[in-house]
């Protein structure tokens, strides 16, 4: 090259032009750039020589200013098309005469320029160009149209997050769906999230920090999600809605009911039927009466509703019911295993109403023990709707001269415990509250363990023990619910702890977890050799599937689950309701330490119950209005059955910690 010869080169892929100074050394130049500074390349750097004139450095900016005019890359489609079909290959030379006619050096510059700037038409074949095949340009330019649309789409959804945020109405795109949803994962799961990229652009382009908590906030501060979204739920499989197929089931269902497979129910019509629930219960699934038998005998009749009226085996609503296996309580609401209108409405006991039940009808023995039972597919029609609390008060203040039925009930569960407990049922009475979230208001109720609730616990047991004892005598397959024989501490070492909770922790410590498989075994804290949970089918699937197995052998019909299928649907919703327990665990947890933390000044009464670990000062405190357990770290000696007086000095439930401090009066 000579002195004076224009050169193109790359600076960090920048496209730069020079003019050749000198040589230096044996294979380098020295090239001087339009502003005056000098860079030593090798000949591999250089990528064009415009050849045929001299130039000066000042000389480059008036040359790059002639280029300019012609460096359209829509040129090349038109030579393109001319080369394409014999596969021609093309220098920037020969690109020059073909699109301008002439081969100036400035031209000649221009189609070398737009030849290896396209990515488009041609690609470079050593020294030369080649034009690509007419299928991979017409794929070329399929991407990049689509690119340019999702820029567009993108553009467009960075202007409505905008606007969101500053508080415009917004009306979200479904291409922007996509991308609050890839947030929302991210919120969600953090790191493990799919489409992680998609929502770290959003936050970037933001400048909001790239964590999962700024996606959660990015989300509030849209408006998308409240300041107490439950990602609790939201990382759990539980299904929040129904599949649309399912509602749609559910609507012909109320409009068209299926012929009831018992057309020859036992009307009971003429009892009365007590329903006792919180008063907040929408699903009603059990009710008590009693009949009055000669001699002066009684039966007591539990009803139980009766879902499976509405549905069949395998159909839309039982594959979504097992899919949910439970309704899922939250203190902000519930979500039902079936849908409400169904829930609510002609699969509940309601009050007033003819309805189906599955009614256990139970003679006992003088000491609680059942002395014989039958059980029908019926017909009640519910008398009284009462709540824990209208029963207590009608128990405990001598409310029942006109309900002679009710007081009789409570009189045969005070029986049945204490059969129970003669038996070797183990009883524990821990506080347990209510925690309820309404309009962003918390209300937390401890349950107390009254008469009334006694009263239906007993008999709902019973009712799982009556249908287990059918089970068992019939060879059916169900879903038995066994506990194995806890090893307590010794007599003497309890009898040391305070009585009440602390001594109840220590017993609840030892309690090993209730099982289900198909073969009956005692369950130990029950007291009762056999026994399974029927009384809930409305809410729980396991009660559901003992439903269909004992109505069809009711019918004289063969059972619509084998032992197989019982026990593989069993395994599978072993896994599906410990999640739920667990999301309700965890969200009844939040909202408590919520609660907490808006009450700093308040000062709470509470009980230590038990060391969590001794070394460490760590222990399990109850507070006692609230029905509450939280770990505590002492700073003093302390031992369990200690009453102290604390006050909430930290609390943030999205972290899942609290800290309190003792006060002192």
């Amino acid at each position: 090259m000579e002195k004076g010869t224009l050169i193109e080169f790359r600076v960090n892929s920048d496209r730069r032009l020079a003019v050749i100074e000198r040589p230096e050394g044996k294979k380098h130049w020295i090239a001087i750039d339009e502003r005056a500074q000098s860079h030593t390349l090798h000949p591999r750097q250089i990528e064009y020589e415009v050849s045929g004139e001299t130039y000066k450095p000042s000389s480059i900016p008036a040359f790059l200013k002639q280029v300019e005019p012609y460096l359209d890359l829509s040129n090349l489609e038109v030579a393109w098309e001319l080369l394409v079909e014999d596969r021609e290959t093309i220098n920037p030379a020969e690109m020059s005469l073909l699109l301008f006619s002439e081969q100036s050096p400035m031209l000649c510059y221009a189609a070398h320029w737009l030849l290896s700037e396209d990515k488009l038409y041609f690609k470079s074949k050593g020294d030369r160009y080649e034009p690509r095949p007419k299928p991979q340009v017409a794929e070329l330019k399929h991407q990049i149209e689509m690119e340019s649309q999702r820029q567009q789409e993108l553009q467009g959804y960075f202007t409505r997050l905008q606007q969101a945020l500053d508080h415009q109405s917004v009306e979200w795109q479904s291409s922007d769906r996509l991308r609050l949803e890839a947030l929302e994962r991210y919120a969600t799961l953090g790191d493990e999230a799919t489409q992680r990229t998609s929502a770290l652009e959003t936050l970037i382009h933001l400048n909001r920090s790239e964590n999962p908590q700024a996606a959660f906030q990015l989300l509030v501060d849209l408006e998308l999600w409240n300041s107490h979204e439950n990602l609790f739920l939201r990382r759990s499989q539980v299904p929040i809605h129904f599949p649309q197929k399912v509602l749609e089931v559910a609507h012909d269902r109320l409009n068209s009911p299926l012929d009831d497979a018992h057309c020859d129910r036992l009307d009971l019509t003429h009892l009365k039927v007590y329903t006792i629930d919180d008063e907040s219960t929408q699903e009603i699934d059990d009710g008590l009466s009693l009949e009055y038998l000669p001699e002066g005998h009684q039966r007591i009749w539990i009803h139980i509703a009766d879902p499976t009226r509405w549905l069949t085996p395998g159909d839309e609503l039982d594959l979504e019911a097992r899919r949910r296996s439970t309704t899922v309580y939250l203190p902000t609401g519930m979500i039902p295993m079936f849908p409400s209108e169904l829930a609510t409405g002609p699969m509940s006991l309601v009050q007033g109403q003819v309805c189906n039940a599955l009614s256990f009808g139970v003679v006992l023995d003088e000491h609680g023990a059942i002395q014989n039972y039958s059980i029908h597919p019926s017909q009640i029609k519910t008398t009284y709707r009462l709540t824990y609390e209208d029963v207590d008060e009608m128990l405990e203040l001598g409310g029942v001269q006109e309900e002679s039925e009710l007081e009789a009930i409570a009189t045969w569960a005070k029986q049945r415990q204490t059969w129970r407990q003669s038996q070797g049922a183990i009883s524990i009475h821990m506080p347990e509250s209510s925690i309820k979230v309404r309009e962003g208001e918390i209300s937390i109720n401890v349950l107390q363990d009254s008469i009334a609730r006694q009263l239906v616990a007993e008999m709902m047991i019973l009712a799982g023990e009556t249908a287990a004892r059918y089970s068992q005598t019939h060879s059916l397959p169900i879903p038995f619910r066994h506990q194995p024989q806890p090893e307590l501490p010794p007599e003497q070492e309890l009898m040391q702890l305070p009585a009440g909770p602390v001594r109840f922790c220590a017993i609840r410590r030892c309690m090993p977890r209730s099982e289900m498989s198909i073969t009956p075994a005692r369950h130990a804290s029950l007291g009762l050799e056999t026994y399974t949970q029927v009384t809930s089918p409305i809410r729980r699937y396991t009660d559901l599937l003992t439903h269909f197995q004992l109505k069809a052998h009711l019918r004289g019909e063969p059972l619509p689950f084998s032992a197989e299928q019982v026990q593989d649907i069993t395994m599978t919703l072993s896994s599906t309701l410990y999640e739920a327990v667990t999301v309700e665990r965890q969200t009844n947890r939040y909202w408590g330490l919520e609660f907490l933390r808006r009450s700093p000044d308040e000062v709470w009464q509470a009980l230590m119950l038990r060391w969590l670990r001794e070394h460490e000062n760590l222990g399990l405190v109850l507070l006692e209005d609230l029905g509450l357990e939280m770990a505590m770290r002492f700073t003093r000696s302390i031992e369990p059955g200690d009453h102290l007086q604390l006050r909430v000095s930290h609390a943030d439930p999205h972290h899942d910690t609290i800290n309190f401090e003792e006060v002192v009066m």
